[in-house]
């Protein structure tokens, strides 16, 4: 390869991901907005100020727009596998997942979001597969947290840690959306779910 052939190559690559972060910034707007059935991939070239065929050199359509804000989200739940991932007693380690994700749920855009694209899972399968394999990992590292409290003496016995932890996980979720449609203290209800955990699994 000639000399500044790899910074060509690498000037190019950025260029695109840029050109993607842009367009997918612009379908987030979107979706927000108009809602992802309303939305067209006419719409979200013009929020992003370019042409439809450009928008099809990046994305062959609206359902690899989505394709790629399920990979994103993956990525948004990292730091949360990271604190799962800790050794500290499990107790401790709940209660740091709890608070960190039900503050990140309670985002308005999140709520919006995640409502947006739940409703579109539940007449096409093949998104909700996208957005359930990102959960199901999420799920899973609770049960290994809730698993191990158990094996340490730190939480109850629980017949099905998966299904315990998978009721964590929705009535995380349930208490965010609640406190963002009705306009309630986050902290509050952060407090409250955490005790409400605590008391359910905790070891007498």
């Amino acid at each position: 390869m000639p000399a500044g052939g790899t910074e060509t190559v690498s000037k190019r690559d950025k260029a695109i991901a840029q050109r993607r972060a842009q367009i997918l910034e612009a379908a987030l707007a979107c979706f927000l907005e108009n809602g992802y059935h309303q939305t067209g991939v006419r719409d979200i070239a013009r929020k992003a100020g370019i042409s439809l065929g450009n928008l099809y050199n990046h994305f062959p359509g609206k359902h690899d727009v989505l394709a790629e804000i399920a990979a994103l989200e993956r990525q948004e739940l990292e730091p949360f596998l990271k604190i799962l991932a800790k050794p500290a007693p499990a107790p401790k380690v709940m209660e740091r997942f709890l608070k960190a994700y039900a503050k990140y749920l309670a985002s308005p855009e999140n709520v919006i979001l995640s409502l947006e694209i739940a409703s579109e899972a539940i007449r096409k399968p093949d998104i909700a597969m996208m957005f359930m394999e990102n959960r199901e990992q999420l799920v899973a590292a609770v049960a290994a947290v809730l698993e191990r409290g158990i094996a340490e003496g730190d939480l109850r016995h629980l017949p099905d840690p998966l299904e315990t932890s998978q009721l964590i996980i929705e009535v995380t979720e349930g208490s965010a959306y609640r406190c963002v449609l009705s306009g309630g203290s986050m902290r509050r209800t952060s407090k409250g779910l955490q005790d409400f955990v605590a008391a359910a699994i905790r070891s007498r």
